[in-house]
């Protein structure tokens, strides 16, 4: 009997620098799904890789001197690298340069063009190169790009078009009679309100002011852009061929089981995706799941701040199963998470180094002093050990549900109350007590033997997880890999089996002022590579380079004049709902409170806020922004990396204090 297929996908990780954690947190949430799905006995497919075209990756080659090629190699090894070093084991890896790729997004493209749902026409409008997105002026937030809020500049180019509105109410359709479609809710309900009920727009679907692209092959003025290119390479990876000649593995796999993705792409792969897929006359993925994002103590990481956290670094402080437990734990379902490198000390010792590798090395130390190491079964049971019993045999089915429903944290929660009931068991059955009379030694056999027997159970459960960590278990268990089902089970274990003869700490309490100790020179060494990178003095003499500023349309000192720029005191701010950029405050202006909206939560949380003197834009006509009026603007600078500052006085000043 063939097995049931499984595919799982991730976003394909874009070549413009070296991912953080925040980055790396969604290919170790696939591994520990298709891992899972494997224990339960599924045929996995597990594809992630590179987006490796485009201006952006253009720009970036010719700022350090090197063909786009040339950089996307070197790029792509990187997050290769980060992914093999997470033990995340993925079965194709591909890269958006791949020629078999690249040949048939060249087929996808004309396919769509000869169907009519592409055509030629140009665009006009405002650009932002890091998203390589284009926008009109009613949709720019403050003037900037919605998405990632930097400055956007006027573009006006010929551009191929795909016929959005043509497969949109058939989208709408699609997503009200499949609830499962986009999870969590709240991501579907975001995509309905906000893109497809109002109407969807053409997309520009080819570019000809770069040429880091796969080229129309029907017009060699244009390269596909980005989305056809990328979104294509979940089915090109397994095998589509557009011209009907695709591989059995293609027909076996599609439609994908699931798409894993951040929330900040979401309506890439919920309408564009999709849309395009109807146009292929393609089935739709089974699922699309936006995860959070894991932000650095609840804010942006930067280089510049030198609070960028990245994977390798963890791992060389606490090893790869430790970075996989914190970055899968850590993460709520549907909320940001937030890593330190306080958190992941302290998370490693309590639960790590105490519930889990405690547990192990007491019961392998009893084992060895009362019984020489061996581990057997006697019978003699007393009504203590049901609910023992009923924990580890009852795990594997929750575990399942929350894996099911995406919530690994939580998975991950149940394989850990397994462990922290076999402690509690110890505690219970107080094994070094009933060491002590000869007329207990069965009792204190069977203690062991339920002990044993429990940790193996969470140890198979664990592998998905901690791999590397589960197999160290077993080995000093010699336990052994069972069938999903068989974990339902309680008494596997084979009675007198002996157990290693002395137990290898699996994970080493760690002092925080150690760790703090190292991560100061991490951080240090990010600062000076920053520096370094921005042609910027660092203290050993390096020349600095400074910004280039583009001048704007002069103005009369009348239209200056009629600007206020007055000295507020936030008083009380608060995120806006259903917004990742947005906060608002409450700004006192001398004698008056003004509300005003900015889109800086990526570098201030509200708490930070409270008690800042700004510089604020008082006449500012009132607009707007996610249904809240905002009375003004509160000014803010922003650098190269694209880091903001509030402008602040240099002294303390009074509010409503006029800025000359």
């Amino acid at each position: 009997m063939d097995k049931e297929k499984y595919y799982l996908t991730t976003a394909i990780a874009y070549t413009s620098g070296k991912p953080h954690i925040g980055n790396s947190y969604e290919i170790v949430m696939a591994d520990a799904i298709a891992r899972f799905k494997k224990l339960e006995g599924k045929d996995v497919w597990f594809q992630t890789g590179t987006d490796e075209h485009g201006q952006k990756i253009e720009e970036k080659a010719g700022a350090e001197g090197v063909s786009p090629k040339e950089y996307v190699d070197r790029i792509a090894g990187q997050i290769k690298d980060i992914c093999d070093s997470l033990n995340v084991q993925y079965d194709r890896f591909i890269r958006t340069t791949d020629s078999d790729h690249e040949r048939q997004v060249q087929k996808i493209f004309r396919k769509m063009y000869e169907k009519g749902d592409i055509y030629k026409g140009s665009y006009e409008g405002m650009y932002c190169t890091p998203c390589e997105s284009f926008w009109t002026s009613s949709q720019l937030v403050d003037g900037k790009c919605p998405d990632c809020g930097r400055p956007v500049k006027p573009a006006k180019e010929e551009a191929y078009f795909f016929k959005m509105s043509k497969y949109a109410d058939r989208l709408i359709e699609y997503i009200n009679t499949h609830p499962d479609f986009i999870q969590p809710v709240s991501r579907k309900n975001e995509m309905m309100n906000n893109f497809l009920l109002p109407g969807l727009q053409d997309l520009c679907v080819s570019r000809t002011s770069f040429k880091w692209g796969i080229p129309v092959d029907f017009d060699d003025n244009h390269v596909v852009y980005v989305w056809v290119d990328a979104l294509s390479n979940y089915i090109t990876g397994i095998g589509y061929d557009a011209d009907g000649d695709s591989t059995d593995q293609f027909n076996k796999l599609w439609p994908c089981d699931l798409h894993l993705i951040g929330k900040d792409i979401i309506r890439f792969h919920t309408i564009y995706w999709p849309i395009f897929l109807m146009s292929l006359d393609l089935p739709l993925p089974k699922q699309v799941f936006g995860h959070p994002w894991l932000l650095q103590g609840g804010e942006k990481m930067s280089k510049s701040r030198g609070n960028v956290i990245y994977a390798d670094d963890l791992i060389s402080l606490f090893g790869v199963d430790a970075v996989r437990y914190y970055v899968l734990h850590e993460m709520p379902y549907d909320n940001d998470g937030t890593i330190t490198w306080e958190l992941m000390t302290e998370r490693y010792n309590s639960d790590l180094a105490n519930i889990l590798g405690n547990l192990v090395s007491r019961t392998i130390t009893m084992s060895n002093k009362y019984f020489d190491g061996f581990v057997s079964s006697t019978g003699v049971k007393e009504d203590v050990d049901d609910d023992l019993k009923e924990v580890c045999t009852g795990a594997s089915g929750k575990v399942k549900g929350k894996v099911d429903d995406m919530h690994m944290a939580d998975a991950l929660t149940e394989v850990f109350n397994v462990f922290r009931r076999c402690n509690k068991y110890i505690d219970e059955t107080e094994p070094w007590v009933l060491a002590k009379d000869e007329a207990n030694r069965d009792r204190l056999s069977e203690v062991l033997y339920n002990l044993v027997e429990g940790i193996c159970i969470g140890a198979n459960l664990l592998k998905p997880f901690m791999p590397e960590t589960a197999d160290r278990i077993l080995m000093m268990l010699h336990g052994t890999e069972r069938d999903f089902e068989l974990l339902s089970e309680f008494g596997i274990y084979r009675s007198g089996t002996k157990v290693t003869d002395k137990a290898e700490p699996l994970f080493v309490r760690k002092k925080p002022e150690d760790i703090m100790a190292e991560v100061s020179v991490i951080q240090e060494a990010q600062r000076a590579e920053y520096l370094r990178e921005n042609g910027m003095t660092t203290e050993s003499g390096e020349e600095k380079t400074e910004i280039h500023v583009e001048p704007k349309e002069e103005i009369e000192y009348d239209d200056f004049a009629k600007m206020q720029f007055v000295v507020g005191e936030i008083i009380e701010c608060r995120e806006v709902p259903k917004s990742k950029k947005l906060l608002c405050s409450k700004v006192k202006v001398g004698d008056s409170v003004k509300q005003i909206v900015s889109g800086i939560k990526a570098y201030y949380s509200p708490e930070e806020m409270v008690g800042k003197k700004v510089m604020v834009l008082l006449n500012l006509k009132s607009a707007m922004l996610a249904g809240i009026e905002s009375e003004g603007m509160i000014l803010c600078a922003e650098d190269a990396d694209g880091n903001l500052s509030l402008m602040s006085p240099e002294k303390n000043i009074d509010s409503g204090s006029e800025i000359l």
